[in-house]
């Protein structure tokens, strides 16, 4: 369908979850050509509080107030000339119970925005909640983040496919303590059948049990075998239950074991599915990096950095490494982010940053290339033999299979980091983010938990009591005494 004729009557969006109705002003004041937006909430002071923000910016021609739940509101224009070009979902927590009815009343073409906030699921403290959300395992690592995202954009294919429907990742972001992704809704049963390609399982090497139901079926191996995917660590207490991630398969750890992957003592992990596809249309990228100079925004320096790394990331890699995870394991110091994307571009791969992590390696290069770094770092620069252990004996006692070159090469300097953008923004203040109980590590005027509890067993404390509290135990103490 012609773009032209879709959209020469304006544009119509839904906000979904839209609590104060302030996104949804700043839509009619600062986006142009739209039709309707919708600001709905489930709360009546909210929706009373929506109205008086429209009045009071002049904006009654373009947004409508809705009272009403953001599900039953989105069922409502499944119909197709009843469809919005723009969903906006932006809950408290996890989106899943919405994205059903979202991928239906969006438009073909249209675009769906989704924020999650419960980074400690999906970012893998608690996989079996994340599977029961999601649909997919969370794995515990240095890619956690990015894996987020992957796990968020697998989901909401999954919900469109059951409708023949797919999506197409505009701009997947990792930013503070939330994810927030864009992405534009297509319908063909076609390209759903295909969809399957986009999804991936996640290895990681891990010392841990597993266990919950999946059919496993090898190819030549006739006999079907049937493995859990996420195994109970402990009985259950009350209502809490506490598991762990899935194994690899005996069959596939063996086949591993006859490549040279030690996994005895480190079995591999399976998390998954997640999207493997591009996070983010690079043409849209470009074209946002430019857009965002033509308007005055009070973040602009930080929206340009991000915009820039994102720009430059291996959009056909899915997650990354660490450098300091790597140096950590064979415990050696680590090594500058210059040398080591230096050396992989010598090694003839490619290499960039990930948004999501300062420390990231993105790389298409072989897992053995980034060990050989490694090992010939550390022959340069040696630990002691008696930090050579377990893990560490392991990997350093095994010899090199390339010739590293760490020579500083003037492409592995981003331009982003060149030009000094901001592109992994710093913590305003001190115990910045979401907020919690109070604690005494978090006080100023105090010194710090680490601190204060060291020795804490060879030194008894004494009670830090007012002079009122300390006349007061004393007369408990001699009634206690004289009893």
């Amino acid at each position: 369908m012609d773009s032209t004729s879709a959209y020469k009557n304006g544009l119509n969006i839904l906000e979904a979850l839209s609590a104060s109705g302030l996104r949804s002003i700043r839509y009619a004041k600062e986006v142009p050509g739209l039709n309707s937006i919708v600001a709905n909430d489930i709360s009546e002071a909210a929706v009373t509080s929506i109205r008086a923000n429209i009045a009071h910016n002049d904006v009654n021609h373009l947004v409508t107030a809705s009272h009403s739940d953001a599900v039953l509101v989105m069922y409502q224009h499944r119909r197709y000339q009843d469809r919005f070009h723009a969903v906006d979902l932006d809950p408290y927590g996890c989106p899943s119970h919405f994205l059903d009815a979202a991928v239906q009343c969006v438009s073909d073409g249209g675009v769906l925005l989704v924020t999650c906030t419960d980074m400690a699921v999906l970012c893998g403290n608690t996989p079996e909640t994340c599977y029961s959300k999601y649909g997919s395992i969370s794995l515990k690592n240095k890619a956690c983040h990015e894996m987020a995202l992957r796990i968020l954009l697998q989901c909401i294919e999954s919900h469109a496919n059951r409708y023949s429907r797919y999506i197409v990742p505009l701009l997947s972001v990792s930013a503070d303590f939330y994810i927030r992704v864009f992405v534009k809704i297509y319908t063909s049963a076609a390209v759903c059948k295909e969809s399957i390609r986009e999804g991936g399982k996640v290895e990681k090497e891990l010392l841990r049990k597993s266990a919950r139901a999946a059919l496993l079926v090898a190819r030549g191996i006739k006999p079907m075998t049937v493995r859990s995917f996420i195994n109970i660590k402990c009985s259950r207490v009350q209502t809490s239950l506490k598991t762990a991630t899935p194994l690899l398969p005996p069959y596939l750890q063996n086949s591993l074991s006859k490549h040279g992957v030690c996994i005895r003592k480190h079995p591999l992990n399976i998390g998954g599915p997640i999207w493997s596809g591009p996070l983010h249309d690079t043409d849209f990228v470009v074209r946002l990096s430019t857009h965002i100079h033509t308007s005055t925004f009070g973040t602009l320096r930080r929206m340009e950095g991000v915009l820039a790394v994102i720009s430059e990331e291996l959009n056909d890699v899915p997650l990354y490494y660490t450098m300091d995870r790597l140096c950590s394991i064979v415990r050696c110091q680590t090594m500058s982010i210059l040398s080591v994307r230096s050396a992989v571009l010598n090694a003839g791969y490619r290499v960039s940053y990930s948004h999501a992590n300062r420390m990231s390696i993105k790389t298409d290069a072989p897992m053995y290339v980034l060990w050989d770094i490694v090992r010939y770092w550390e022959s340069q620069n040696p630990i002691k033999m008696e930090r050579r252990q377990n893990v560490s004996e392991a990997i350093l006692s095994k010899k090199q299979t390339i010739k590293v070159d760490m020579t500083v090469r003037e492409d592995a300097n981003p331009e982003s980091r060149q030009l000094k953008l901001v592109r992994f923004q710093e913590n305003p203040l001190r115990y910045w983010g979401p907020g919690t109980r109070s604690t005494t590590c978090v006080q100023e005027n105090k010194e710090e938990k680490r601190i204060a509890n060291q020795g804490k067993k060879k030194k008894k404390r004494k009670p830090d009591l007012s002079p009122d509290k300390q006349e007061t135990f004393k007369i408990l103490k001699q009634d206690v005494e004289d009893m």
